[in-house]
């Protein structure tokens, strides 16, 4: 009867094992109202907490075992044959911690293999009422009073200063096209207008308007660029990038006459002219890499300076204010400062045009950090056609539509985290790709200015579930839900989706930093915003009630 009882004392702590396993990982039974887990912390957290269970189940099966074993402890003719009943009863132990390990790996496997699957699904976060993984934000009355208050104020003299910007802009470049030689020098076009100051967004001071610039040789010679789409050489980790090759007259047939016929010894064709040439020739090899016909960033951005400053130079008579460069590594960074103190700030950035269409090629935008270590590899801006998208969504939402002012909300939380916490891998260009993304998503009339508060929840909720699965796809490439209107070229329409989070996937450190940074800034959210509402009157604040 005695080893009876320890083989069903054993096979029920293995049942009881294998039963508290399955209770304890939830994925094996998957709910669907579950919040996936913000951290490893927390899943440290819960590992701790089954651990102390499992101890804890075990020291009650112990006990229980201790008494039924005391009766035979009386028995001397059972006392022999004790250490053969422990030899059986830690045979079961092993055999119970065999188990319940190859179901924590059968669990790891499992949990691996359906991640994809799961993210897709919208509403696996916890994300109930006005709670964003367990987090209050702020209510409707609040976010209202406080963007109608706070940002609509600090942005009021946006156009202003737009205007400003655009006519000293036209001034610079006619001014620096002056001091250029036009047979041998770069060729200047006029600016182009982009970025959240001419898209209506902008929120954090100073208010800087971005401008492109885009330049070309001299005529024979042109930009040959290679996007990573069409080139397979660049590889994953220099998506959304490209190269450009500086071209001369003998890299390729033109369309000049003298290529079909032969001109005699007395003729002479302006346009290839060899005289001219060397001299072309030897300033574009000064702006390519070493040793290379590859448009070189380096030797651009000293090129532009040099042409800004001496641009500068010829009109600064005309002007009552000073003209400085903000940032040392970006040329195009401009600061004016009036007699009276105000500042105005602005970039001003060289690019290539891609082909006949509206990408250019940049450098880097001087608020974020140049994301490729070679100098020649270029950035390919999808700006204007981003800006045509809000612009021609923004006719189909309803009168005072709320998209803008969410992004404005976000973009002013995200700019105050970072003051407390430092800069993380989150930059304002993945809150514009999160409300992209979230326009097309939802019904037009799903963004009145009443939706305000849901609509601002939708892009947490948005910004969660990519941050933990670390996926954003860029809004442009790969995007077949993108509008014709847009008109982006077919090949980067159907191109393979850029991941604007792969960095994360790349750079474990980086990836915890912004994903707590995240945390911090949603659980911030209502005490930054009550701090930077103005007071209000007492009526005004029971109405908010």
């Amino acid at each position: 009867m005695g080893e009876r009882s320890r083989m069903q004392a054993g096979i029920f702590k293995v049942c009881l094992v294998v039963v508290t396993a399955i209770v304890n990982h939830p994925l094996l039974f998957p709910n669907n109202k579950t919040a996936v887990p913000a951290n490893d912390d927390l899943i440290v957290e819960k590992l701790r907490e089954r651990e102390e269970n499992l101890k804890k189940e075990q020291l009650e099966l112990e006990r229980l075992l201790s008494g039924q074993k005391e009766p035979a402890e009386d028995n001397p003719k059972t006392e022999s044959k004790e250490p053969e009943g422990g030899s059986g009863w830690d045979l079961w132990s092993t055999v119970s911690m065999v188990i319940f390990l190859m179901i924590e790996v059968w669990r790891q496997d499992y949990k691996d293999n359906n991640s994809q699957e799961q993210s897709k699904e919208e509403d696996d976060l916890l994300f109930i009422g006005n709670n964003c993984h367990g987090v209050s934000l702020p209510n409707k009355p609040m976010l209202t009073i406080f963007h109608d208050q706070y940002i609509r104020a600090s942005t009021h003299d946006a156009v202003r200063s737009r205007e400003f910007v655009e006519g000293f802009a036209d001034d610079l470049l006619e001014a620096l096209r002056s001091v250029c030689n036009r047979d041998t020098d770069m060729e200047v076009e006029d600016s182009i207008c982009i970025g959240s100051m001419y898209e209506n967004w902008r929120v954090n001071r100073p208010l800087i308007c971005d401008l492109l610039v885009p330049f070309a040789p001299p005529e024979p010679y042109h930009f040959r660029c290679h996007p990573w789409v069409s080139d397979p050489s660049i590889g994953p980790d220099k998506q959304n990038y490209g190269t450009i090759q500086v071209c001369g007259p003998d890299d390729g047939p033109s369309n000049c006459v003298c290529d079909r016929k032969r001109l005699g010894e007395d003729m002479l064709c302006l346009l290839h002219n060899p005289i001219n040439n060397k001299k072309v020739t030897k300033d574009l090899n000064l702006l390519c890499l070493r040793n290379t016909n590859y448009l070189d960033i380096d030797q651009v951005m000293k090129w532009f300076q040099t042409a800004v400053t001496k641009a500068w130079g010829k009109i600064s008579h005309k002007y009552e204010f000073e003209l400085t460069f903000s940032h040392l590594d970006s040329p195009g960074a401009l600061r004016v400062k009036f007699k009276s103190g105000k500042v105005i700030s602005f970039n001003i950035s060289p690019v290539v045009q891609y082909e006949d269409t509206d990408l250019y090629f940049i450098s880097h935008f001087p608020s974020t950090p140049r994301g490729v270590s070679s100098s020649i590899y270029w950035m390919l801006s999808f700006a204007v056609y981003e800006r045509r998208f809000l612009k021609d969504f923004a006719k189909k939402l309803p009168e005072n539509s709320c998209h803008l002012s969410c992004l404005q909300i976000m973009t002013f939380l995200h700019s105050k985290q970072c003051h407390i916490t430092g800069p993380s891998g989150l930059t304002t260009y993945h809150l514009k790709t999160i409300l992209m993304h979230l326009l097309l998503r939802r019904p037009y009339s799903d963004w009145g200015a009443v939706m305000l508060e849901e609509r601002l929840r939708d892009m947490f909720k948005s910004l969660e579930k990519s941050l933990l699965e670390k996926k954003l796809y860029h809004f442009m490439v790969g995007n077949g839900k993108l509008p014709e209107t847009v008109n982006l070229p077919e090949h980067f329409r159907e191109a393979e989706p850029v991941n604007l989070f792969r960095s994360f996937v790349l750079n474990r450190d980086l990836y915890q930093k912004t994903l707590s940074m995240f945390y911090e800034m949603l659980k911030n959210a209502t005490v930054v915003i009550n701090e930077y509402s103005l007071h209000l009157p007492n009526g005004h604040s029971n109405k908010m009630h």
